[in-house]
């Protein structure tokens, strides 16, 4: 008999389950020792010159020791990444994984212009623009101080962040403008007549 938790795991839908996993499984990993977190994240020395192409992936993959902090992302990763999934991607796996490769790239591409060592944080913002832009007609209640629509969200988490941190948050920043790009191409532009109707970031067939 499946205990909870089980039944829980396997009721989030492939591609955030697989994401999650790999991102508990890489913690533990540098919990561990089995590996360190400098040999993780994303540089273009590190990654090209000393052809460690790994980096690629584990950027995404490392959101820090296990902590409340940690506990906290992916709460937060879970929530919006299977919302996302379990909605607008109902049954298109291979749509919902092209969506993470495209902001994977578009992050890694702006990475150089800011001093954010690992993109995963800014990966969950993406998902988390990507789902309130989509749903704007839901309202949320933030810890209790006030009401706002979903569209809102990303913003109101990014000023949370500034005022706890005390500095510009620009893996939040990042992650809101690659998810905007995302959601202009898929969701504006194809609507509108000088585009005739081409969607220029639709899934390849061999996906």
């Amino acid at each position: 008999m499946a205990i909870p938790v089980e039944e829980w795991y396997y009721e989030v839908p492939i591609v955030t389950r697989t994401y999650v996993t790999a991102s508990v499984l890489t913690s533990l990993a540098v919990q561990v020792g089995f590996v360190n977190q400098f040999q993780l994240y994303f540089t273009f020395d590190k990654t090209f010159y000393d052809r460690q192409y790994w980096r690629f992936i584990t950027t995404f993959l490392y959101f820090g020791p296990f902590s409340l902090d940690f506990l906290y992302h992916m709460f937060f990763l879970v929530r919006y990444s299977r919302m996302l999934e379990e909605g607008s991607f109902r049954n298109r796996a291979a749509d919902y994984f092209w969506l993470l490769f495209l902001s994977s790239v578009a992050l890694l591409v702006l990475s150089p212009l800011s001093n954010v060592p690992f993109l995963g944080y800014s990966l969950a913002f993406t998902l988390v623009y990507i789902w309130s832009r989509r749903n704007p007609l839901i309202r949320l209640n933030f810890i209790g101080l006030f009401v706002f629509s979903a569209p809102f969200l990303p913003w109101v988490l990014l000023g949370f962040s500034l005022l706890l941190n005390n500095h510009f948050p620009m893996s939040d920043m990042m992650g809101i403008a690659v998810g905007h790009i995302y959601y202009f191409f898929e969701d504006v532009w194809p609507s509108e007549r000088i585009s005739g109707g081409r969607r220029w970031l639709k899934t390849p067939r061999i996906m």
